[in-house]
């Protein structure tokens, strides 16, 4: 009989964390090795428990799940990064795969598909569901904001006006506005208020 797979949950709900560990439990071909609540622990726990498969929530503390993500595929390549989250938009999904995850679950998924998952990173296949997929797809068509359209766009989302955020950028208002126009072109959307729901809706922005 094989080894069995070792994983390493994390998040920073404790009872998730322990729902998880459960569900896994009753396999013997699974073993959850360690746990973590953070994106230090989570390097830390890789390094001294050496995971072949890590389920990553996308909020965690100290730098979130994507950079937990890349950081962990940087340092040891050979562990699978499998992500559990309740977060959908298109964005969310984009930066996660482009940072190294071999999968993306949304949680309440059943045990049943939660270990196939594993399973199948494990063997070094990727798990994506059909409606994950799709948005990944979406956001694939949609262009790269630039990192100073996404500077305005966050400080739209805020509420800003353009006078704010050209003084908080240090940049002039007719930047501010040129940069708008961009993103705006970019996202699809004719004013600030649309910009600003299509950026929560595809995971740009969070609130």
């Amino acid at each position: 009989m094989s080894d069995p797979i070792r994983i390493l949950i994390v998040d920073d709900h404790l009872a998730l964390r322990i729902g998880l560990t459960a569900m896994l439990a009753p396999h013997p071909h699974l073993k959850v090795v360690g746990e973590a609540g953070d994106n230090a622990s989570a390097l830390a726990a890789c390094a001294t428990l050496a995971p072949a498969v890590v389920l990553m929530d996308l909020r965690i503390p100290g730098g979130g799940g994507v950079d937990a993500t890349l950081a962990i595929r940087q340092r040891w390549p050979a562990t699978r990064v499998l992500i559990v989250t309740t977060y959908d938009g298109d964005e969310d999904i984009h930066r996660a795969i482009q940072a190294g995850a071999s999968g993306y679950l949304l949680k309440g998924l059943s045990s049943a598909e939660l270990i196939r998952a594993i399973e199948a990173i494990h063997r070094g296949e990727t798990v994506m569901p059909p409606n994950v997929a799709a948005r990944f797809r979406q956001r694939e068509l949609r262009k790269d904001l630039s990192p100073r359209e996404l500077e305005v766009l966050s400080l739209m989302v805020d509420g800003r006006s353009n006078k704010e955020i050209a003084e908080q950028l240090s940049i002039g208002e007719e930047s501010v506005k040129s940069h708008s126009k961009a993103l705006f072109q970019k996202l699809g959307v004719a004013d600030r208020t649309q910009a600003a729901i299509e950026a929560i809706r595809h995971g740009i922005v969070h609130l």
